[in-house]
């Protein structure tokens, strides 16, 4: 009962987050299938089938001084365990530098370690975050810089999105999806027919726009199967070297079923697997590829 009772809990706080957080994009649950998982568990009283952990960003604007805002995110994880465990938040901010990030991260955890072990306590860190992070912008916590004027790197973040459709045939979607990707110089690939599958990839923040102008289409299902963010040192060589797609472009291998709109997922895990993703393929469509 245990594992049903950290499960119900995890949930309510969800609930109660979304609740406290109503904005667009305040709060956004990146993996709806994990969520989707928790509450079918909770119904059938069995912890049998949950495959991933909830997965969801709490973004705010904070004063930090007269007339100065900065955005910051929370990336929050809850693991299964949770909240007998801690949490697993990532505060980030384009304004702080990585020195920064760091500390303000480390204290964030210290301060959960001691005060909120065993109890939910996200909405607690969301708190703290609010009253404490506008003091690290700007706070000299990285060693001075070396002789010769060599200044810090600014962290960033590259995240790459992988995007679950129930099906994608309209021609104006497949449009406006390489339009905004060019617009927004994200690299990736669409695959049109059933299911569609997108990824993009680049700047945290142009991968944020992308998605919400997308979730704003008529669909009958789509969803963010699975995000990675991966901190680069905010040069356009390093953010280059981090990518998997050189550009964007629409995918069609060949097709099946009796309507021809199934592409050959054997075809999709192959050049998945050339691009390095090939683990990605089970994720989505829960077999190995081959």
């Amino acid at each position: 009962m245990v594992e049903m009772e950290q499960a119900e809990a995890q949930l309510s706080e969800l609930d109660l987050l979304v609740s406290m957080f109503p904005g667009e994009n305040e709060l956004v649950v990146n993996d709806q299938l994990a969520v989707a998982e928790l509450k079918d568990c909770i119904e059938k009283r069995s912890m049998e089938g949950r495959s991933s952990k909830v997965y969801f960003t709490i973004n705010m604007n904070l004063d930090v001084s007269a007339g100065a805002v900065v955005a910051f995110s929370l990336a929050c994880f809850l693991p299964f365990k949770y909240p007998a465990v801690l949490p697993e938040i990532t505060v980030r901010s384009l304004s702080l530098s990585r020195s920064q990030q760091t500390q303000l991260n480390t204290d964030l955890t210290a301060h959960l370690q001691k005060n909120c072990l065993g109890d939910v306590c996200v909405l607690h860190a969301a708190d703290w975050v609010r009253e404490h992070a506008p003091s690290y912008v700007g706070r000299d916590t990285a060693p001075l810089p070396a002789p010769g004027g060599a200044v810090q790197p600014i962290l960033l973040v590259l995240t790459r999105l992988w995007i679950y459709s129930h099906h994608i045939y309209n021609k104006c979607k497949r449009k406006h999806i390489l339009e905004w990707a060019k617009e927004l110089s994200l690299s990736g690939f669409s695959m049109p027919g059933k299911p569609g599958v997108v990824c993009v990839e680049g700047l945290q923040s142009a991968c944020e726009e992308f998605w919400s102008r997308l979730r704003k289409l008529n669909w009958k299902r789509i969803l963010i199967r699975h995000q990675e963010d991966i901190p680069f040192d905010g040069t356009n060589d390093e953010m280059e070297r981090q990518r998997k797609f050189s550009g964007f472009e629409e995918k069609v291998f060949s097709v099946n079923g009796a309507r021809g709109n199934h592409m050959d997922f054997g075809q999709l895990y192959q050049f998945l697997n050339a691009k390095g993703c090939g683990g990605v393929f089970q994720m989505f469509f829960g077999v190995e590829g081959q």
